[in-house]
């Protein structure tokens, strides 16, 4: 494995099956245990500069390829010496490649099905009510719609976050 070159699924496959590498997923754990490639470890991006991370050759691997390039990046400002390097596609692109995930039981639902789910609901919720009760109630779904207009626009969500501090969502690892 070259020391920046990014890794292919297969290429990871085959490393992994001889333990010549240690695959580092920086992705938050409520992501980590709906879906993870079998043997890495769980060390979010957040947090990836603070971690003892393991010696020898390392693979990061996210969602998109997004945070994984990043903490690469940061590592390599740290001067990590071992070999280093990121999966492109993150997890989805082992999945294409025919490799299976580890799915903790009980993990929650990913973030995003959640908040389309409650956006659905309060957006069918406020039509309703608006039918049934009081026609301000519509305003509701307009509130929701803005809400995720400026979700797309900006990249912040906040139903996710607030979705995300939400009891069932929390895991222990």
């Amino acid at each position: 494995m070259s020391s920046h070159s990014p890794i292919t699924a297969h290429e990871l496959a085959d490393q992994l099956a001889a333990r010549d590498v240690t695959v580092i997923d920086v992705r938050e754990p409520m992501e980590y245990v709906g879906g993870h490639i079998a043997g890495s470890l769980n060390i979010p991006l957040s947090r990836i500069t603070e971690a003892d991370l393991p010696q020898g050759p390392l693979v990061l691997v996210c969602q998109s390829g997004n945070r994984s390039a990043k903490a690469l990046a940061l590592l390599q400002q740290l001067g990590r010496q071992h070999p280093l390097t990121d999966l492109p596609g993150g997890v989805p692109a082992w999945q294409q490649a025919g490799f299976p995930v580890r799915k903790l039981k009980g993990a929650p639902l990913p973030l995003m099905r959640q908040v389309q789910i409650a956006a659905g609901t309060l957006v069918l919720l406020g039509v309703i009510l608006s039918q049934a009760v009081a026609p301000g109630w519509i305003w509701l779904s307009g509130f929701v719609g803005a809400g995720l207009t400026f979700a797309g626009i900006s990249g912040f969500c906040g139903m996710a976050r607030l979705l995300a501090v939400m009891p069932w969502n929390r895991v222990s690892m």
